[in-house]
């Protein structure tokens, strides 16, 4: 680690975006594995699909977060 509490922010970003991609891939596989069952829960389906939706939000927020503003 650094000094920096700057770059020390952005690590912490960093390790939050590594497992929020993990969890919406983790969904993911539930999702397509639930929609595989001869009767698939739709309500949990869908209720998958938004927590994904939402884990999709966050990476986007953390992600604009750690890309740098640039000024033209």
């Amino acid at each position: 680690m650094t000094n920096d509490p700057l770059a020390a922010n952005d690590e912490a970003l960093q390790q939050k975006l590594v497992e929020l991609r993990q969890e919406h891939q983790d969904l993911d596989a539930s999702v397509v594995a639930l929609a595989l069952l001869p009767q698939p829960d739709q309500l949990l389906i869908a209720r998958l699909k938004r927590r994904k939706l939402a884990l999709r939000d966050q990476i986007a927020r953390i992600e604009d977060q750690l890309t740098p503003d640039i000024l033209a």
